[in-house]
């Protein structure tokens, strides 16, 4: 199994140097909008293609970019038929949802955003559909992509190894506590709810 491993990475490295950090960028922009795809992968090979800092950057960037596609095309082309398709008994449950959605909080919005096993895809669809502002949305992608993103390229492809040491644990929890309080700082300078 090992093997198997180390082939594909190797060949996918290859592949990804030889077309430069361009295919990095559009395999991460396309997981935005195909959420079956493995941004856990894509990431890790990122790393090991060009290096932890410029891979973290390109990963970082084009995850940012693929969440604001994502919210854009939502926020768009199907928030007002979205609505058209909810059944008339549902259409106030469904508006309930939305406001709170779109009243959530700017750092359980990061946290949200940063926790690396959350649904990216359903909710960069939940936000744009929502009355959430493109500000508040985009800071959030901002800060929380950080930790996501550092979280998948630090465990890479030693997943199970990783999730068992005690110290790999402290520093995403660690992020995550910076990650909130960067939020709460820029939720106080901005005055956003």
């Amino acid at each position: 199994m090992k093997e198997i491993i180390d082939t594909f990475v190797t060949n996918s490295t290859e592949i990804l140097t030889g077309f430069g950090p361009i295919a990095g960028v559009l395999l991460i922009i396309l997981e935005s909008i195909l959420p079956v795809l493995p941004l856990s992968v894509f990431i890790t090979l990122n790393m090991v293609s060009f290096g932890s800092f410029f891979g973290f950057f390109i990963s970082w960037i084009s995850t940012i970019i693929g969440c604001m596609l994502s919210f854009t095309l939502f926020r768009h082309f199907f928030q007002k038929k979205l609505y058209r398709f909810i059944k008339k008994k549902e259409q106030e449950k469904f508006a309930n949802i939305m406001k709170i959605i779109s009243n959530i909080s700017f750092s359980n919005l990061v946290i949200l955003i940063a926790i690396p096993f959350s649904p990216a895809f359903f909710i960069n669809i939940a936000a744009g559909v929502s009355k959430i502002k493109v500000e508040k949305f985009f800071l959030a992608v901002i800060i929380g992509k950080i930790v996501m993103i550092y979280f998948w390229g630090y465990i890479g492809t030693t997943l199970l190894e990783s999730l068992t040491d005690i110290n790999v644990l402290f520093k995403i929890a660690f992020l995550l506590i910076g990650a909130f309080l960067v939020s709460k700082i820029v939720e106080k300078k901005l005055k956003m709810k």
